[in-house]
């Protein structure tokens, strides 16, 4: 099995496409054209202050929920304390780590990742995450072995360190261990929910949850593209595929799909 520090160094230094907030933020800072900022990744980056490159990188190497997931799975129960992360951001830079960063024409830019970068990466990866006991007995025998690692890095998200609100997930988690339907968006949603509502338990969400379902059905009533189009020339004439309607249509289905993921919850919260 690989080290922690391998996965670090292979997540780390994987080909990584350069979002368009941080190419428009290079372009504006440092008045750069488009097609000048391959290079200027490679010889200007390096040189700049840590307060210039958090801000030029963070959107790249701020960890996602997938990102947590490869070491999650990696780490199971077990965690990594935050004593032992100067030595493994040392070794990070001692090798030294490049990242792969893939510009607009697909070219790849070596950057070796200064200190700032690699703590940034290292102290949100949630290392020192635990999941207790009964939790993760749930997670290992019934979640499907393609979902572990991003149910596993779920379950070690900060807003389950409060014991009642840990009980939304046990809650969940129990139901479709026992048999009822379990889709991955539901999880998704359910982690959604606890952050950004920060519930007091279940009783707490359940009570919110029929307001929360109210509003997306008048979202998605009001909400529609219109009716679709039967005649090319008309849809011509509506600008093809530049036809607002189909962002609507697609902004409604997205709409449609979070209002049944939460009436899948509050039904099997209920239980």
């Amino acid at each position: 099995m690989p080290s922690l520090l391998e996965i670090l160094a292979a997540e780390l230094e994987r080909p990584r496409e350069l979002p368009a907030q941080v190419i428009a933020h290079l372009s504006g800072t440092y008045g750069l054209d488009r097609d000048a900022i391959g290079a200027f990744l490679v010889k200007e980056l390096p040189q700049l202050e840590d307060y210039e490159i958090d801000l030029a990188l963070s959107p790249v190497f701020t960890p996602t929920l997938a990102d947590q997931a490869v070491f999650a799975d990696r780490l199971g129960a077990d965690s990594v304390p935050a004593t032992d992360w100067p030595g493994l951001i040392q070794q990070l830079l001692t090798r030294p780590t490049r990242a792969q960063l893939v510009t607009e024409d697909g070219q790849q830019q070596a950057v070796p990742l200064r200190a700032v970068t690699l703590e940034r990466y290292v102290h949100r990866l949630r290392l020192d995450a635990t999941i207790p006991g009964p939790l993760f007995e749930l997670l290992v025998h019934f979640a499907p072995a393609n979902d572990r690692p991003l149910l596993q890095a779920v379950a070690r998200r900060a807003v389950w360190e409060n014991e009642p609100r840990r009980g939304i997930l046990m809650r969940y988690l129990t139901a479709v261990a026992g048999g009822a339907t379990y889709h991955l968006a539901d999880v998704r949603e359910l982690l959604k929910l606890a952050e950004t509502y920060q519930p007091a338990d279940v009783a707490g969400l359940l009570a919110q949850i029929p307001h929360w379902l109210q509003v997306l059905a008048q979202e998605i009533n009001s909400g529609g593209g219109g009716k679709p189009f039967f005649n090319e020339r008309v849809e011509e004439l509506h600008g093809g595929g530049r036809d607002q309607r189909r962002q609507n249509n697609s902004r409604v289905a997205a709409k449609v799909n979070e209002r049944a993921s939460l009436e899948r919850l509050q039904r099997l919260l209920a239980e």
